[in-house]
């Protein structure tokens, strides 16, 4: 929530979603999700099977709260609105031969290697100096950059650092 200077991703395109799916950062580091759909939409999952949409652990007062605290914080701070400038930041400092491209909406970023095996020893090396990366599932190809919104610009810095070293 809020990774792309919005507080959905879907807002920054324009795009008006039938059905909006929200987990993770929704909960504010706790066990939350939601599914967020018009009335009619809804109504379709009351009878097929009876109360699909409902599940084991819903409601439960503790995630719900921290769910309610962090759209409150993000609605009520600058945190959302400093992305595009770290954003600006990592695609400043990620200048490397070894780095075909960087694609980013916000503070969700793809550093395109080229190659798995490069990827691979890139995240080894940032592992070793504390520095958590990954790749993408649909694509090994690419370092995956999606820091907290909270992150320092001397965080950033390190971070590149730490990841041009490895290149």
């Amino acid at each position: 929530m809020g990774r792309t200077g919005q507080l959905f991703a879907f807002s920054r395109y324009g795009i008006v979603p039938d059905i909006l799916l929200l987990a993770k950062g929704f909960g504010g580091g706790m066990p939350l999700g939601a599914f967020i759909a018009r009335r009619e939409v809804m109504q379709a999952l009351t009878h097929d099977p009876v109360l699909g949409h409902i599940t084991t652990f819903g409601g439960h007062p503790v995630c719900a709260a921290a769910g309610l605290a962090t759209l409150e914080t993000l609605l009520s701070t600058d945190l959302m609105e400093n992305t595009g400038a770290k954003e600006a930041l990592f695609r400043q400092l990620l200048i490397h031969p070894a780095i075909r491209e960087v694609r980013s909406a916000g503070l969700w970023l793809a550093v395109d290697l080229g190659d798995a095996a490069r990827v691979q020893s890139v995240i080894a090396h940032c592992i070793s100096r504390g520095l958590i990366t990954d790749w993408f599932l649909f694509n090994d190809r690419s370092l995956r950059i999606a820091p907290p919104l909270i992150i320092s610009e001397s965080e950033i810095r390190w971070a590149c650092q730490v990841i041009l070293e490895a290149l």
